[in-house]
């Protein structure tokens, strides 16, 4: 069976976007995110830049509680988790992260199982998904990403750009509400990088919700409905992606833009 991804025409059939409330983050005395807001509407995709340093992947990650969070509320696709309350139970927790599929800067794939055995494991463990159905699904998945001959191959032996295709399509098979993305092509070469973008895209231009910390200006600008711009742990700005790019109102935003485009 096809995957049906819709258009964004036809959004994909997800339930709410994103809702990132008062959402700070310390390590002891160390307060690394501070008051971090965010609304997105489904089928919306935000670019998140900024200087390294700015905490643009522990937000992500505090997303779908890879980083316990210590202020603040998330509401993705329904799942709702508050920080200001003890750790959420377990149910909860799954759920959150059953409706956010994220794709890491290294692959993270299993490398004693296969292609195939690496997209139908968590359908299996999480969906209880019958080994037929997981295959199918699996099977679907790689024709969307361009490697449907993969599936019996280890990760060993494909490219950095393929690990990365694959493990996008190991986040989608869970059929998440929003996808995270954080620096999916810092570890390829720009040319292999260019394969995975062009699934972000395709993603993108099938009313997929995306959240993409990226140093990618060209897909933060062509791609991303709006860019936030992170610094010091908290929003320096927030906005269309044209204007961000050609008209930042924030000076840091102008320093950091001049310092990337100049290069």
């Amino acid at each position: 069976m096809a995957l049906n991804l819709g258009t964004r025409t036809s959004p994909i059939p997800i339930s709410g976007g994103v809702h990132v409330s008062h959402l700070g983050k310390s390590y002891g005395s160390n307060k690394v995110l501070s008051d971090v807001n965010l609304k997105m509407q489904e089928g919306e995709v935000v670019s998140i830049i900024g200087p390294s340093g700015a905490g643009k992947s522990t937000f992500l990650r505090c997303l779908n509680y890879l980083e316990v969070p210590t202020e603040g509320t998330i509401t993705i696709g329904g799942a709702r988790v508050c920080a200001d309350d003890s750790r959420p139970d377990k149910a909860s927790l799954d759920h959150l992260r059953k409706v956010t599929g994220m794709v890491f800067q290294s692959f993270n794939l299993f490398p004693h199982l296969t292609v195939m055995e690496n997209i139908t494991l968590p359908q299996r463990k999480v969906l209880r998904a019958s080994k037929d159905r997981a295959e199918e699904v699996a099977q679907s998945l790689l024709k969307r990403v361009g490697l449907p001959e993969k599936a019996k191959e280890y990760p060993a032996r494909l490219s950095g750009g393929q690990q990365q295709r694959i493990a996008i399509a190991r986040a989608l098979a869970l059929s998440p509400s929003v996808m995270l993305f954080d620096e999916p092509t810092s570890a390829l070469d720009p040319e292999i990088g260019l394969e995975v973008l062009a699934v972000m895209r395709d993603l993108a231009d099938e009313g997929m919700t995306m959240l993409v910390v990226t140093h990618e200006m060209h897909f933060a600008r062509d791609v991303s409905d709006r860019i936030m711009v992170m610094g010091n742990g908290g929003v320096l700005e927030t906005g269309p992606s044209e204007q961000v790019m050609s008209d930042p109102s924030h000076e840091r935003t102008r320093q950091f833009l001049k310092a990337v485009l100049d290069r």
